[in-house]
C-alpha cells in the first residue's frame, strides 16, 4: 500500500485488480488512515490531564477534539465508499499481513474521539450529550477492538503466511485496542446507576486490561527478536517503533484510571489493592517505555540519515507518545512527585510537534494527490524477440 509502504501484498491472482488506475481515489484509502484521527485525538485527551495549568490550554483541547471528530466523520464516509465501490480492494486489505493489522486503528480512533468527548468535549456539548456520545463510540470501539484483537491473529493463523523475520510492531496494533478501551472506559463509571453496573464495568475494564496485556506480552519478543537477528526496519517503517509504547504507555494510564474509578465501587480493600498496583506497575512499565522511546530515537535517526522520507506511518510518532503522557500523568496524580509531572509536560511538548509535523506532511500530500496515487506497479518484463 503506498501510503504505508512499498511492500507488495501476497494476495492470490484471482483477487487482483487490473482495472487502469491512474490518479488518486479512495480505492487506495487504507485503515492505517484512522491512525491521523487516533493521533489527533490523543492531543486533546492528553492536554485534558497534565497536572499543570497553561493558558489557552483546554480551549486549545476544545479545537483539536472538534478537528478529530471531524476528521472521524470524514474517513468513515470515505471508507464506507471504500467498501462499496472497491470491495476486492478491501478483502486484499485484510489479506495482506502488512495492512490487517491497521484494523485495530478503527476502534482505537472511535475511542480516542468518544473519551476527548467526555473529558474536553462536554464543555461545548454538555455533560448529559458528552456522555451518550462516549457511551456509543466507547461500546462501537471496544466491540471493534475485540473482533480485530481476535480476527486479526486469526488470519496471520489461518490465511496469512508470515515469512521468518517479518515480525513488525505493526503486529501489536490490533492487540493495544481492548487495552485504550480499558484506560477510557472507567470515566464512563460514574455516569452508570451504582452497584452491580458500576462493579461490572470496572471489572470488564480490568479483563479488557489483561487480555491485551497478556497478548502484547506474547508479541513483543517477537518483535525485539526480529531486530536483534535481521537489524533495523526498512526506512519506510522505522516509525512504527514507537508503536511499542502505546501499550506501556496505555497500560500505565489503564490501571491508574482504574484506581481512580474504585472507590465507592468496590470494597476499600480491593479499592487500596487496585491503587497500589497501579503504583507498582505503573513506575517500572513507565520507565521501560522511556528505554525504548531512546532506543527507537536512535534508530529513527539513523533512518532519517540514511534518507527516510514522509510517509503515513509518521503518525506513529503521535498516539504512543501521547499514552505515555497521560500515563506519566496518572503517576503525577498518584505519587505527588513533581518529576512525573514535568515529564508528561516535556512528552505533550513532543508529541504537539509530532502531530504538527504530521498533520501538516499529511495535508500536503492529500492536497498533490502522492498519498492516495495508486502504488507503482513492477516493471513488465521484456519479451524475448522470438516470442514477440
Amino acid at each position: 500500500m503506498s501510503t504505508l509502504a512499498q511492500t507488495p501484498s501476497r494476495i492470490p491472482v484471482a483477487l487482483r485488480d487490473d482495472a487502469p488506475d491512474t490518479g488518486p481515489s479512495v480505492r487506495h484509502l487504507g485503515p492505517n488512515w484512522y491512525a491521523a484521527v487516533m493521533g489527533t485525538a490523543i492531543v486533546a485527551n492528553a492536554g485534558a490531564t497534565l497536572p499543570a495549568s497553561v493558558p489557552g490550554l483546554r480551549t486549545g483541547c476544545r479545537v483539536v477534539w472538534a478537528l478529530s471528530a471531524l476528521m472521524l466523520l470524514a474517513l468513515l464516509a470515505a471508507r464506507t465508499v471504500h467498501r462499496v465501490r472497491h470491495r476486492d480492494q478491501a478483502r486484499r486489505h485484510l489479506l495482506d499481513p502488512t495492512v490487517a493489522p491497521f484494523y485495530g486503528c478503527l476502534a482505537m480512533a472511535l475511542l480516542a474521539v468518544g473519551g476527548g468527548t467526555l473529558a474536553v468535549g462536554k464543555d461545548l456539548l454538555g455533560t448529559p450529550a458528552a456522555v451518550a456520545v462516549d457511551a456509543v463510540l466507547w461500546s462501537a470501539g471496544t466491540l471493534v477492538g475485540l473482533a480485530t484483537a481476535a480476527g486479526i491473529p486469526y488470519l496471520m493463523v489461518v490465511r496469512h503466511r508470515i515469512t521468518e523475520g517479518s515480525a513488525s510492531p505493526v503486529w501489536l496494533l490490533p492487540l493495544v485496542a481492548p487495552m485504550v478501551s480499558a484506560a477510557l472506559g472507567p470515566a464512563l463509571v460514574p455516569h452508570l446507576p451504582p452497584g452491580q453496573a458500576q462493579e461490572a464495568m470496572l471489572l470488564s475494564c480490568y479483563a479488557l486490561f489483561g487480555m491485551s496485556l497478556l497478548m502484547t506480552v506474547i508479541v513483543l519478543p517477537l518483535v525485539v527478536s526480529r531486530l536483534f537477528h535481521h537489524g533495523p526496519l526498512p526506512l519506510a517503517l522505522t516509525p512504527t517503533l514507537f508503536l511499542v509504547l502505546g501499550p506501556l504507555g496505555q497500560s500505565t494510564t489503564a490501571v491508574h484510571n482504574l484506581a481512580d474509578a474504585a472507590p465507592g465501587v468496590v470494597p476499600p480493600p480491593a479499592a487500596h489493592a487496585m491503587a497500589a498496583f497501579a503504583m507498582l506497575y505503573g513506575v517500572p512499565v513507565l520507565g521501560f517505555a522511556l528505554l525504548w522511546l531512546a532506543l527507537a530515537l536512535a534508530l529513527v535517526v539513523r533512518a532519517v540519515r540514511h534518507g527516510m522520507g514522509f510517509a503515513m506511518t509518521w503518525w506513529g510518532f503521535t498516539f504512543p507518545v501521547g499514552t505515555c503522557v497521560t500515563g506519566a500523568a496518572g503517576l503525577a496524580r498518584q505519587t505527588s512527585l513533581a518529576a512525573f509531572g514535568w515529564l508528561a509536560v516535556a512528552l505533550y511538548a513532543c508529541l504537539v510537534t509530532a502531530v504538527a509535523v504530521a498533520g501538516t506532511r499529511t495535508a500536503r500530500g492529500l492536497l498533490n494527490g502522492t498519498l492516495l496515487a495508486p502504488p507503482p506497479q513492477p516493471a513488465a518484463p521484456a519479451r524475448h524477440p522470438a516470442a514477440a
